[in-house]
């Protein structure tokens, strides 16, 4: 499995995203060359698109919203989460079934 994605840093680990909003639903549709592709189902109005993103996340890494931070890509579908407080295998394993 190529995790390109997924960078371990000092602060956290770092994921990078290609968002779709407006989707029919919130999942993790696979790999989009070096990033992960998530649909949202928010518009990107206000960015309602961002937080859905950080929310679900959240929900899906089992951590606080403050532990999920959009770092880059605010205005963009191309962005960065920083995530804090897991090791890069237990991201792995939580995103795992996801990438079959």
């Amino acid at each position: 499995m190529n995790w390109s994605f997924l960078k371990e840093a000092s602060t956290g680990l770092y994921l990078g995203i290609k968002l779709q909003p407006r989707a029919s639903r919130q999942q993790i549709t696979g790999l989009h060359g070096s990033e992960l592709k998530v649909s949202v189902t928010a518009p990107p109005v206000d960015a309602a698109a961002n937080q859905a993103l950080v929310e679900y996340f959240a929900d899906l890494l089992g951590v606080g919203r403050s532990q999920v931070e959009l770092v880059k890509g605010r205005t963009s579908r191309h962005k960065t989460l920083l995530i804090t407080g897991l090791t890069a295998s237990s991201v792995r394993q939580k995103l795992a079934p996801y990438l079959e």
